[in-house]
């Protein structure tokens, strides 16, 4: 968060920053999605007020057919919560599954906000720490290692991950879902980067299980950061809870929102084209980094970051990130965002921008390297 504040600092000052760090696609909101925001703007202003709390019906039952024809399940519109973004996912899921004290199982390195968010919850994050050569994979049996030292109450887990991009198979998705569920744990899974997976299957929790709780968000593939607005699957039974904290903590999603992300599914083919372009910025990425001499570097098989060791250039990811920004003008985001213990040997690259800019990156971030 602080390499964003400074890189915003200096490019309002008129240097030319390169944005590597940000999560945030550079493509705009596709085209049939804005002309549904114009016409609710200029016809339909009478229904931009309060909705429902779990959301617009009409919504929730387009996320209920995109599971159909995206993953063959057959989830019923009522169990899907419309959400203000997915952060707003996780203190609905953190709080309707579990106590104040209780510990919430995070892998690292993983999204710094999941263990702020559980410490502002009065809650305790567990941090597991996972391992490159497996992939950055969390296994059944370190879960309930962690598990048999003091009972964990929740696990939260991101396929595709973030910052590393690695996507669980089936197979091991399912396996650490029995162990959860046989331990008693609460099974979280963050879903948001789905939509985005370059290699191997996707594959959504609900697969495995109706009792998980399933958090995405239209940040990511739908290009809509800003709009704030993401969606639930749950078990019923939490149906109920999760509607009375909706109406407490957050009344409901922004309206506008959800007409625009009721949209947005229609434009899956413009959606699929800014897809190739981080297939592309991603293949240039894998190619070019090892040349300039980063090392340890894990195809990322979903989202859009590069998860990079940079101990050939430094012990210290922050002091790295900020001499790239101030000799080059590229952003990228320090690992210890995402490990507090292992991740000064880390970087992460986003590569959500446009391609004219990740080519540029490399070139600038090869010249200083190799001088």
């Amino acid at each position: 968060m602080d390499v964003m504040r400074e890189a915003a600092a200096r490019e309002a000052a008129g240097q030319s920053v390169l944005h590597l760090e940000v999560g945030q696609p550079a493509a705009p909101l596709p085209e049939t999605a804005r002309k549904a925001a114009e016409r609710a703007l200029a016809k339909e202003a009478d229904k931009l007020g309060y909705t429902e709390a779990l959301g617009r019906p009409s919504l929730r039952a387009r996320i209920a057919r995109h599971y159909k024809e995206r993953h063959g399940l057959d989830i019923a519109p009522e169990r899907i919560v419309i959400t203000t973004g997915s952060s707003a996912g996780f203190i609905l899921s953190f709080l309707a599954l579990c106590d104040a004290g209780a510990r919430i199982a995070l892998p690292a390195p993983g999204y710094p906000a999941y263990r702020n968010i559980v410490r502002a919850l009065d809650m305790v994050p567990a941090e597991i720490a996972l391992k490159a050569e497996s992939r950055w994979v969390l296994s059944p049996e370190a879960l309930l290692e962690e598990h048999s030292v003091k009972p964990l109450s929740a696990l939260l887990v991101a396929s595709p991950n973030n910052p590393t991009g690695t996507v669980m198979q089936p197979e091991a998705q399912k396996a650490l879902a029995r162990a959860a569920e046989d331990a008693g744990i609460a099974y979280i899974s963050d879903e948001i980067y789905h939509g985005l997976v370059h290699e191997g299957a996707e594959e959504s929790i609900l697969a495995a299980t109706d009792k998980a709780v399933v958090i995405n968000s239209f940040s990511k593939y739908f290009c809509m950061t800003g709009w704030r607005i993401g969606w639930m699957v749950i078990p019923p039974e939490l149906v109920r809870t999760v509607e009375r904290l909706q109406q407490n903590l957050f009344i409901c999603a922004p309206a506008l929102s959800q007409i625009v992300a009721e949209a947005v599914f229609e434009d899956t083919p413009a959606l699929e084209e800014i897809k190739a372009g981080y297939a592309r910025n991603r293949a240039r990425l894998l190619e070019s980094l090892p040349k300039i001499g980063f090392r340890d570097i894990l195809p990322a098989d979903g989202a859009f970051y590069i998860y990079a060791d940079v101990t050939p250039f430094s012990n210290d990811s922050r002091d790295f990130a900020a001499t790239v920004l101030q000799e080059t003008g590229v952003a990228i985001t320090p690992g210890v965002d995402f490990d507090l213990e292992r991740g000064h040997r880390y970087v992460r690259l986003s590569f959500a921008g446009a391609e004219t800019t990740i080519a540029e990156a490399v070139s600038r971030l090869g010249d200083h390297l190799k001088g």
